[in-house]
């Protein structure tokens, strides 16, 4: 049952890594633009290009490890030719 469970939180497509990512950008920008209200001027530009750039990384993460996940799975699937 637990197991079950633990497999709703694995990202195993690539559509469900981009549907997470922009759960993630919808929030960083909501947060941003709290940011540029209780810091305006610099400061506030500075916090809101941080939460963004944290989606950007983590987006860009979140893609490798599916792609790196993939290839692993698709190596152990083959058999080494003796």
């Amino acid at each position: 049952m637990v197991r079950k469970l633990g497999r709703l939180f694995v990202i195993k497509t690539r559509f469900e890594a981009f549907a997470i990512i922009y759960a993630l950008a919808l929030g960083a920008t909501a947060r941003g633009s709290q940011y540029l209200v209780e810091y305006p001027g610099f400061g506030g530009k500075l916090l809101f290009l941080a939460t963004t750039g944290a989606v950007f990384l983590g987006g860009a993460k979140i893609l490798d490890a599916i792609r790196y996940e993939r290839e692993d799975e698709h190596s152990k699937t083959e058999q080494p030719s003796a």
